[in-house]
Order: C-alpha cells, then sequence, then structure tokens
C-alpha cells in the first residue's frame, strides 16, 4: 500500500471506530459483549488480548515495523532510483528492468485512455519503455500455470477427503489480503484448506527471475529489476514474503508492485498526452516464438478459479461436460454458490465469497460445520480483483462504481483461452520444469500457509 493511503485508511478506521464509542456513550452502558460489537473490539474469551477493526487489511495495523520497511521500497521513487543507476556509466549495477501488467488491470487503463483494451495495453507499454523498462509481459501466462495447478491439487483433495479431514473444503490462494487474514488472524481453521499453488504474481515472479533471466537473458536473476502493475495495494504485501526472497542473491521474486492508480499518476504528473504515445506491442517471456495477443481466462474478473476448477472436477471426477456455469445468489452478489447435479444428487458445491464481511459469514459457518462447499474462491475485495482499490477507488476515498461497471465491460470483451489449449504452457511445462509433476515445478509453483495466529484453538471472532 502507498503511504498516503494507509495513513487515510488507518484515520477511517480509528474514526469509525471513535465515532461507534461516542454512540454508545449516548445510548448508555451496555454489556461487555454489546460493547465490544460497537467499538469494534473483539474479545478472546481464552486470552485477555483484543483485537480491533482498525486492525484489519483495510488499514496498517496488521504491518509490522519490518514490513513496513519493505513496503516503503514498493515505491514510485524505488523504480525511480534503479531507472536513474541505468543511465549512469557503473555498468555493474545495471539493471534489465521487467514489468509485469495484471489483466485486471487492462481495463482501468482503457478506461481512463478511452480506448479499446489491446489498444490501452500497447499504449501502456509505450509509456514504460519510454521510461526505460525494457520488457513488458501480461501475467496471464502466469495465471494459466496457477489454475493447472489448483485443478489438479483439488481432485487430488476431492479423492482423499474420506481418510483426510482437512482435504476439503479448499480456499483459493490468489488474493494476499484473505491469505493475511487467514494466517495472522484464523490460523490452522482454515490454512490447513488453502491451496498451495503461487498466486498469479508470484508465479510471474519466477517466470521472470527464473526462466526468463537464466535461459532468454543469460542473466542471473539479481541483475533483472522486475516490476509489476496490480489493481491491489495487498499485492505488495505478498511481493515480500519471506518465500518469496533469495537471501544468496539478495533478490525477490517481485521486486516492486505498482498499482494501476500509481502509474496513472506518474502519467499525470508528467503531462503525458495518451494520444501521442507510442502504441508497442506486449512482450512474451518465450521471445518472438510466443503469443502475446491478450487474452482473459473466465470468470468475472479475477481470474475465474472458481469456473475452471468446477469445469475441470465434473469432468475429471464424474465425466460430465459442463459449458455454462450458473451462479446462484445467496446473501448478495459478492456470495454465491454453484452445483453439479445428476438425478437429484449434489455432486459438486463451490462457492465464490468476497468481500470480508462475507468471508467472516462462512468463517462462521465452518467453525460450525455447516460449510457444505468443496471448493471457495475467496477474495477480499468485494466485487473482485476489478474493485482493487488500488485502481477502483475515487479522490474521496470510496469505491467508483461508474468506472468499476466500465472496467467489468472492457475486460468481458476479450477473448478466452482456457489454459490447457495455451501451448506457451505446455511448452514452458516441459523446457522449464521438465515436466508437470516433476521437483523443479513443486518447487517453483508451489508454496505453504502457515498459521500465524498464537491462540491456535479459537481463533478470533471479528465484527466487520
Amino acid at each position: 500500500m502507498s503511504e498516503i493511503n494507509l495513513t487515510k485508511r488507518k484515520e477511517k478506521c480509528e474514526n469509525c471506530t471513535k465515532q461507534c464509542n461516542k454512540k454508545n456513550s449516548h445510548d448508555g452502558a451496555g454489556s461487555p459483549q454489546e460493547e465490544d460489537e460497537v467499538s469494534g473490539k473483539v474479545r478472546n474469551t481464552t486470552e485477555s488480548s483484543q483485537l480491533l477493526l482498525s486492525a484489519c487489511l483495510s488499514c496498517d495495523g496488521c504491518v509490522s515495523e519490518d514490513e513496513n520497511v519493505k513496503i516503503s521500497q514498493q515505491s514510485l521513487e524505488e523504480v525511480k532510483r534503479v531507472l536513474a543507476l541505468n543511465k549512469k556509466c557503473d555498468a555493474s549495477k545495471h539493471k534489465v528492468l521487467v514489468a509485469s501488467i495484471c489483466p485486471q488491470s487492462l481495463p482501468f487503463f482503457a478506461v481512463k485512455f478511452g480506448v479499446q483494451v489491446t489498444e490501452a495495453a500497447h499504449k501502456l507499454c509505450g509509456f514504460l519503455k519510454g521510461l526505460g523498462v525494457h520488457y513488458v509481459f501480461d501475467t496471464s501466462l502466469a495465471a494459466g500455470f496457477s489454475i493447472l495447478e489448483c485443478q489438479k491439487e483439488f481432485v487430488q483433495r476431492y479423492r482423499r477427503k474420506h481418510h483426510d479431514s482437512q482435504a476439503l473444503p479448499m480456499f483459493t490462494s490468489s488474493c494476499p489480503g484473505w491469505i493475511r487474514y487467514a494466517e495472522r488472524v484464523l490460523g490452522t481453521l482454515v490454512t490447513p484448506h488453502i491451496c498451495i499453488a503461487r498466486s498469479p504474481q508470484q508465479i510471474m515472479g519466477c517466470l521472470v527471475k527464473d526462466f526468463f533471466s537464466k535461459q532468454q537473458q543469460k542473466l542471473s536473476p539479481e541483475k533483472i529489476y522486475h516490476m509489476l502493475v496490480a489493481p491491489c495495494f495487498d499485492k505488495k504485501l505478498e511481493a515480500v514474503r519471506e518465500e518469496f526472497y533469495n537471501s544468496l542473491l539478495e533478490t525477490r521474486d517481485v521486486d516492486c508492485v505498482l498499482t494501476s492508480g500509481e502509474i496513472y499518476d506518474l502519467m499525470g504528473q508528467r503531462k503525458v498526452a495518451v494520444d501521442k504515445l507510442d502504441s508497442v506491442p506486449l512482450d512474451h517471456v518465450l521471445g518472438e516464438s510466443g503469443d502475446a495477443a491478450l487474452m482473459r481466462h473466465e470468470g468475472r474478473g479475477s481470474e475465474g478459479f472458481l469456473e475452471h476448477v468446477f469445469k475441470h472436477a465434473a469432468k475429471e471426477l464424474f465425466g460430465q461436460d459442463v459449458h455454462e456455469i450458473t451462479y446462484k445468489n445467496l446473501r448478495n452478489r459478492d456470495f454465491q454458490e454453484v452445483t453439479l447435479e445428476r438425478d437429484g444428487e449434489t455432486l459438486l458445491q463451490f462457492a465464490a465469497v468476497y468481500g470480508f464481511r462475507n468471508i467472516q459469514t462462512l468463517v462462521h459457518r465452518m467453525r460450525k460445520g455447516r460449510v457444505p462447499y468443496q471448493l471457495v474462491e475467496v477474495l477480499s475485495c468485494p466485487g473482485g480483483c476489478l474493485s482493487g482499490r488500488g485502481q477502483a477507488e475515487s479522490e474521496e476515498g470510496r469505491l467508483d462504481k461508474n468506472l468499476i461497471q466500465q472496467m467489468e465491460e472492457v475486460y468481458s470483451s476479450l477473448p478466452v483461452r482456457l489454459p490447457e489449449v495455451n501451448p506457451a504452457l505446455h511448452v514452458l511445462y516441459h523446457d522449464w520444469l521438465q515436466g508437470q509433476d516433476s521437483p523443479q515445478a513443486s518447487i517453483l509453483l508451489h508454496t505453504q500457509y502457515k498459521s500465524q495466529n498464537q491462540n491456535q484453538s479459537q481463533p478470533p471472532h471479528m465484527q466487520w
């Protein structure tokens, strides 16, 4: 998160809490539980520790001092520093700059530029290369890896569900906001259920720092500076996780995450006229042999893990071809479920749960053993990744619903390509990873999520 946004959000959370406390004092004293619910405090019955709403992911309450230092390096100033070093005579400090763009960021630029999404991608590429960036990729290839690994893991979990109580439900792992909440607050209630496939961002980091640097550029990974453009501030937190840092080479898989809004602000600072920008096609990690055409995966704008896994599982486990998926709204549009039925029997039941209020409802049900789902696609942002606050927030600090609607329309206009039929993925599985089930694939495409909650037995109850 940018420093400005962190400060603004923290003040917002504290102000909300103060207003609730003020209201509570006017209404008269209530029970301790009522006071906690109003003030945003969470009272743990087994420990004296309390959790405040101001410690949620809407602010920097859960960011440690060490993390804060690392996140401060996820900034435009750091990118400018690297660009400046490349212009100096000391070639030993020069780096190859690579920018990776999330597909969910491109609709933002298309709307802001007033052009089609492909043209927006080319204009953005032209701008970045004008700054001094050498290669510009989009991360859909990495998302394809993540989806395929998620599909494979779900089938494995489903087949061992009768002798492994933690096999199901499986929670998706692409959202760093959700992962942070799961590790820091929920602990072992959910961490064994989280899919271990790396997120598209971190697989892209491996593609750039392992495959592209070594096989395409013949360079050591630390000679590559990898920045990523994303719709969400929480991606900065993901980039600084210790497991994605090579201590021997002192380099990260993703060196810097900038939000779509930060890039757009930079264009404003430089008084860039969009119509004057060169349109430059995106690059591909495979070089000229790769297809850099813009594609998307199925789903509502968040890589579509639910839809891809659902269709794959229906075919793999039950021999059924599913072409269209019908979502059923439960609490709201951000809490939906999908079912596969045969002869009156429910074979599969998946859910899409977006936003922390809905996540909390899911957690309550899980504690009571009332979660019927085999897979849950969990995202911390209401509305999904297109609604990330790194691009969908207005100057007043609220979500710009009109902008989000336009971005959804733009995103849906992109053609869909299933990862199973993407030839680049087959090439990389063979040439880079030495096979889909190789030790190399296991190391570079997977990670582990561990509880960081001190109270393992009973995760704290939170009011959202």
